[in-house]
């Protein structure tokens, strides 16, 4: 009897052998991830110039792709306003798109139809500087705001994310010049798939109203400075 209670006993550690070695292994591999963890930390804290000095390689990318008035804004007011180029065709085909209807690209007010009749057929202001139909507003770690440059009205909010997959702050969150770059290029480069992919919001979801309105009147006073017709006056009530 005892034999074969030590035969039986001497199975079953072999068959929970490989569950024990696994297990063990995963043991000691979250071990290493947390040391691993606390030692990125350590060094972090030891180095609290890292985020700056990724920030100002970020910043350096930037100016490097975008235009020079678009650069200008971001040193000036802290985001980049970006013109829709979707052409009124593709607009129009996509009303029963939720995107797009509620984007304002077939706005019901009188004034933005206006600003629509201001566009060419590809979406380009037309001359005699009308501005175009509509237009985006890019903040580092905020929504894509779209609005009608002609009326002031906002219309959406679009809330994409870009990860630091090269860890140059920490896993998740880029510089915010390398932020605003990614949001830029991905709406330059491929507006209706951005805009496709998305989650949209109505206007005040993140980022408030008022916020983009007073951003966008010192985005007017800074063209009229640039332009060299110095500052608004304010008007009469």
């Amino acid at each position: 009897m005892l034999l074969a209670l030590l035969a039986l006993a001497l199975v079953a550690v072999a068959l929970a052998a490989p569950l024990l070695f696994r297990a063990a292994e995963g043991w000691s591999a979250r071990r290493a991830r947390g040391r691993r963890a606390r030692r990125v930390e350590r060094r972090e804290l030891r180095d609290p110039g890292r985020e700056r000095r990724a920030e100002q390689r970020a910043r350096e990318l930037l100016r490097s792709c975008v235009n020079d008035e678009e650069w200008a804004m971001y040193r000036d007011l802290g985001f980049i306003r970006v013109n829709g180029r979707l052409s009124r065709k593709r607009r129009g085909g996509a009303r029963g798109d939720a995107h797009y209807s509620t984007a304002g690209y077939d706005s019901t007010a009188a004034d933005d139809s206006t600003a629509l009749a201001g566009a060419g057929a590809d979406g380009d202001p037309a001359a005699g500087g009308e501005p175009p139909p509509y237009a985006y507003l890019i903040y580092p770690h905020k929504p894509i705001v779209a609005y009608v440059p002609k009326t002031g009205r906002l219309l959406s909010e679009y809330c994409v994310e870009f990860p630091d997959l090269t860890g140059a702050i920490s896993q998740t969150r880029l510089p915010d010049s390398d932020d605003v770059l990614a949001k830029w290029m991905a709406l330059t480069g491929d507006e209706e798939r951005l805009i496709r992919n998305a989650n949209m919001h109505l206007p005040g979801r993140q980022v408030d109203p008022n916020r983009v309105r007073r951003d966008l009147w010192r985005l007017s006073e800074w063209e009229r400075q640039r332009r060299g017709y110095g500052p608004a006056r304010p008007a009469r009530t």
